[in-house]
């Protein structure tokens, strides 16, 4: 199965997309690790990207471009891949076209204020790694670490103004690939639930369907 995931910030993509590949043994392909592998391994390519990032650029989509389709083409993706990140933008979807047969689009919908409220309402210990909830996980004493009393942190990605920027560029940037593939009969919707085990449980139906 050649998959692509979509969804908001926060909906939940990467810990649909670890069960999918675990029930379906193919890799989750995301652009973020494929600029560090490129990067690590030192190649021609990496190393053009280590410039870019050092500068504090943005990677060209070209280079993105490549990059996923040098990616698709590795012998583990031969029985398929969840593409988690890529395409952002229909300009990407169209690159993509030309280079991968694509099977299904799954989409976690969750509504933006529901979002907001779980990831401004994160809290991690910054000395073990501890995640705790404000509403739904709270530490027993307000500000510190269960396990090793540490003051707990908001993750700088977590705090309300910038997930509510990520919520805009995606509505604006990627949420149109919804269209795009709905046109091509290929969209597949899921409705990211309260619990975890319910909106995986959606997912493998959505898939099996």
């Amino acid at each position: 199965m050649k998959l692509i995931l979509l969804g908001a910030p926060g909906a939940g993509k990467g810990t649909q997309a670890e069960n999918i590949s675990r029930e379906y043994h193919i890799p989750q392909i995301s652009t973020g690790n494929i600029l560090r592998g490129e990067v690590k391994a030192g190649t021609e390519l990496g190393l053009r990207v280590k410039d870019i990032l050092a500068a504090g650029q943005l990677v060209p989509e070209e280079i993105v471009i490549e990059m996923v389709k040098k990616r698709l083409a590795e012998p583990d993706c031969a029985n398929g891949y969840i593409l988690d990140g890529f395409p952002r933008n229909i300009a990407q979807a169209d690159a993509l076209a030309t280079f991968a047969q694509i099977d299904a689009v799954l989409v976690i919908t969750v509504p933006d204020e529901k979002i907001v409220a779980r990831m401004s309402g994160r809290r991690t210990c910054p000395t073990c790694g501890a995640t705790f909830h404000v509403e739904s996980n709270p530490p027993k004493k307000e500000g510190v670490c269960d396990l090793c009393g540490a003051a707990l942190t908001i993750r700088a990605d977590d705090r309300e103004e910038v997930v509510r920027d990520r919520l805009r560029v995606y509505h604006e940037q990627t949420e149109p690939l919804i269209a795009y593939y709905t046109e091509r009969g290929l969209v597949r919707t899921v409705e990211g639930q309260d619990k975890l085990e319910d909106t995986t449980r959606l997912t493998m139906q959505a898939l099996r369907g």
